[in-house]
């Protein structure tokens, strides 16, 4: 079984909405990169997920989310993101507009990731990322828990950014 066939069989898609969004991308000119766990996918050992993040620029937004609707899919905004969805698949792509995020577009990398070619975030903005992910006390406590997992993951595969990490995320990592 291929990539794409893998995260449509366990995303029980009836469409391939990962592929359907990368149309509107293209289509639309839009400026994006992948991060969270799918960003980390691409540079450690892959870990199933049903999210897909991803930072869009934030001028291209309005269009996307337009070409999106004409799709068929869902658009929800939310305070920190517009969230894609349809009920022909449990992919979940979540939309940041976080402004922090919007510099990390232009470091990004075109990254193959479960046969998708995708611009990824580069290593150093999805570790940032994670970092401010685990950092929201707002955020579920599974959740930060895959965050920490996902930081753990890249300072394994990538030591040399150890030193980035805050002293408390060390310390919860060096505790288990």
């Amino acid at each position: 079984m291929i990539g794409k066939q893998f995260l449509n069989t366990v995303a029980h898609g009836e469409i391939d909405i990962l592929q359907e969004l990368l149309d509107i991308l293209g289509e639309s000119k839009a400026a994006y990169c992948v991060v969270g766990g799918l960003a980390v996918n691409a540079y450690v050992e892959p870990v199933v997920s049903l999210d897909l993040d991803m930072v869009l620029a934030l001028q291209d937004m309005d269009r996307v989310c337009k070409s999106a609707k004409l799709k068929g899919l869902k658009v929800e905004e939310f305070p920190h993101s517009v969230n894609l969805t349809s009920n022909k698949s449990d992919l979940r792509i979540q939309l940041q507009t976080d402004e922090r995020c919007q510099s990390f577009i232009s470091r990004s990398v075109s990254k193959e990731v479960l046969g998708y070619t995708l611009n990824v975030a580069a290593v150093q903005d999805v570790l940032q990322g994670k970092i401010w992910a685990y950092l929201d006390e707002t955020s579920r406590k599974s959740k930060r828990q895959k965050d920490l997992a996902d930081i753990a993951r890249l300072i394994e595969a990538y030591p040399e950014m150890q030193p980035k990490i805050p002293s408390t995320i060390l310390g919860k990592l060096n505790a288990q």
